[in-house]
């Protein structure tokens, strides 16, 4: 059986450690920081490294619904998500992951981007059909 990227790099142990170092970098960026005013950073920290090992192959589950459910009053718009998607790649590059494994984790992320981007909803005016 194929060793999949969460064994590769370490386990939970250097998922934790990346997710540590992208959210220095998140809280650091003037687009992403408001949207963790007052959260639990621990705690967020702890789901996003399941997260991050989910998608490495590490033993975690999560959906699309799920990542809707959490993600839907916070109004996550595609130039954000695309500053996300960016850091994590840096940090990825910082803990020297191949570009393969970089690209792999890229577009598992990606497949997620219509789970958490918010849509801004259309205003419509009194003639148009609904």
């Amino acid at each position: 059986m194929a060793e999949t990227i969460f064994e590769r790099y370490g386990g939970f142990a250097k998922a934790s450690r990346v997710v540590a170092s992208f959210y220095s970098r998140v809280l650091d960026s003037p687009q992403l920081e408001p949207y963790f005013d007052g959260v639990d950073m621990r705690r967020l920290m702890d789901h996003q490294t399941k997260f991050i090992a989910f998608l490495m192959g590490g033993p975690a589950s999560y959906s699309s619904e799920h990542l809707a459910r959490v993600h839907e009053r916070l109004g996550i718009d595609d130039a954000s998500f695309d500053e996300l998607l960016a850091l994590l790649r840096e940090t990825f590059i910082d803990f020297d992951f191949d570009e393969t494994d970089i690209a792999t984790m890229h577009s598992k992320i990606a497949a997620y981007r219509p789970a958490i981007v918010q849509k801004p909803t259309v205003a419509l005016s009194p003639g148009d059909a609904p």
